[in-house]
């Protein structure tokens, strides 16, 4: 749905009342409609928000971002919450990345890699890091929950840190989790298997939050104001 100019996502559920939100890390704004409820009448709504939505907007562009990479050495890059120093070294074996003195970065490529060439090769890194890490983390909070998954995934994503398909019982988490601290990236995987418990993201599925991971909303805070 369009307002002006501000694009919408309109979703229609099975439940009683509108609900708005605006989510990061570009401000997207989303609203859940029951089904009863006709387009003008949200419509409507949302420009009775846009005050409110406009504000929460400029929170998340005031939100620190990188500049554009180039995957050159002197480069910041994050692995697992922690800054480095990116280090391209060039030679004539196969490419590789290697953490050195929990400093650097080393990015190993061939004579001639081009920036889109360096930039996959820590790319395909970053998913290979993510995904040896994922299926522990998964198996731990399956346990803790009482739940179970069928399939997982690892994607980029533009708007979402993670979604949850809950028919299929899969899970999609955002592969900029990894450059994230670890607990950032265990509330995400909670919050999806708990989407296993309840479909929506009201009193209920905060109530099972707040029991399975009692500082969920801290860390929920905390990765939305890092860089992405």
């Amino acid at each position: 749905m369009k307002v002006g100019d501000l694009a919408i996502d309109l979703v229609r559920k099975n439940i009683k009342n509108l609900h708005l939100s605006v989510h990061p890390p570009d401000g997207r704004v989303r609203i859940a409609s029951p089904f009863k409820v006709d387009d003008e009448t949200i419509r409507l709504f949302a420009i009775s928000k846009l005050g409110w939505i406009k504000k929460n907007q400029a929170k998340f562009q005031a939100q620190p971002r990188q500049s554009p990479r180039e995957y050159v050495s002197g480069e910041s890059h994050y692995y697992r919450g922690d800054r480095y120093l990116l280090n391209v070294i060039y030679h004539a074996a196969a490419p590789k990345v290697v953490i050195r003195n929990k400093t650097y970065i080393d990015l190993y490529v061939r004579y001639g890699s081009i920036q889109e060439q360096r930039e996959q090769v820590l790319t395909n890194w970053y998913r290979q890091e993510l995904k040896a890490q994922i299926p522990q983390l998964i198996a731990k909070w399956e346990r803790v929950i009482g739940v179970s998954t069928n399939d997982w995934g690892v994607k980029k994503m533009k708007t979402r840190w993670g979604t949850c398909n809950i028919q299929a019982k899969r899970i999609w988490l955002n592969l900029e989790l990894i450059k994230k601290p670890q607990h950032c990236l265990e509330y995400v995987i909670v919050h999806e298997l708990v989407h296993l418990l309840e479909r929506n993201h009201g009193a209920r599925f905060k109530a099972y939050m707040s029991k399975f991971m009692p500082n969920w909303s801290f860390y929920k805070k905390e990765l939305n104001c890092l860089p992405y």
